[in-house]
């Protein structure tokens, strides 16, 4: 019954489309609504993929951008969705793309069109900003299917610049381990991924075992609770917590939870880190751990949420 429920809310998802994405009219450059920032700028412009013309958000550092990451929405959402977690990672200096398009079973053909755009590097980022070398491919739900699509087309174009992946609570779709696997180059480029507790809406985590086949040896965290109090758990995490504020109640519905501020807060510290650590090839100690497999190997701030006798988050397994 549950996953009926869950399937029809998602089925009434897809009749309100890209709604919330805030998008300009047709072949007009604007600035992305409800955005605020001093570390950079957003706009909504046009992308020709393919030869369909897509509404696109771009999200450009006031600097120069050490990377572009690609931040993909998922099914039936805009992206206008993760405007705040776009956000976060452009104010780490990391240029962010997001398309507005249907994402129905992380749409594969257009996410090698989209491959093959980028390894030719025939696109140019608005307001005269210079498109990055190095790319980092990421998307939510669907959208993280998606990525996991593009990154294995620029793989197979031999593009030197893809970086790897940051994943949010990716919903595994046909063909996403040997994506994963593509991406992943035998370890050689990280795969990380943030995950929300198993439920019908992630397929119960069903990303986990092409993580888990993947020869690197840390591969993400999965937040569990915000906290505890006397011993029992409050606050936990949430398939839209990278929507956050920038959710909707038929988004939630459909995850049959709300985001929580503290999990969201987390959840977008460790995304944007991971993001500008591999678009300038290095690693924020605090943030990483060597393996997976021992906690004590993990950096502080990852230790503070998987170690102690009430973990508020836990390490995606490897093998």
């Amino acid at each position: 019954m549950r996953r009926l429920f869950v399937a029809a809310v998602t089925a009434a998802l897809f009749t309100v489309g890209l709604a919330t994405a805030g998008v300009a009219p047709a072949g007009a450059d604007a600035a992305c609504g409800n955005f605020s920032s001093t570390a950079g700028t957003c706009v909504n412009s046009q992308l020709t993929v393919a030869g369909t013309s897509y509404s696109v958000d771009w999200y450009l550092p006031n600097g120069t951008a050490t990377g572009l990451m690609l931040l993909q929405h998922g099914f039936s959402r805009g992206c206008g969705n993760l405007r705040s977690t776009s956000k976060a990672v452009m104010a780490k200096g990391v240029m962010v793309l997001c398309l507005n398009a249907d994402m129905s079973g992380g749409n594969p053909a257009l996410g090698n069109a989209l491959g093959d755009l980028l390894a030719s590097r025939a696109l140019t980022p608005p307001a005269g900003k210079a498109l990055p070398v190095g790319y980092i491919v990421g998307g939510h739900s669907a959208g993280g299917h998606f990525a996991s699509v593009v990154g294995a087309r620029l793989a197979a174009r031999n593009y030197a610049g893809l970086k790897g992946a940051v994943l949010f609570d990716a919903v595994a779709g046909s063909g996403f381990s040997a994506n994963l696997q593509a991406i992943s180059a035998g370890g050689t480029r990280p795969v990380l991924e943030i995950a929300a507790r198993p439920g019908a809406i992630n397929l119960n985590n069903n990303s986990f075992g092409a993580l888990k086949d993947l020869p690197n040896t840390f591969v993400g965290v999965q937040l569990v609770w915000s906290g505890f109090f006397f011993g029992i758990p409050y606050g936990g995490s949430c398939h839209t917590d990278v929507e956050g504020e920038n959710g909707d109640a038929i988004g939630n519905t459909a995850a049959l939870c709300v985001p929580n501020s503290t999990v969201v807060a987390r959840l977008r510290d460790l995304g944007s880190t991971w993001a500008k650590d591999l678009a300038a090839g290095t690693r924020t100690t605090g943030y990483w751990c060597t393996n997976s497999a021992d906690r004590t190997t993990c950096g502080t701030r990852v230790k503070s949420l998987v170690t102690g006798s009430l973990p508020t988050s836990t390490l995606i397994a490897v093998s």
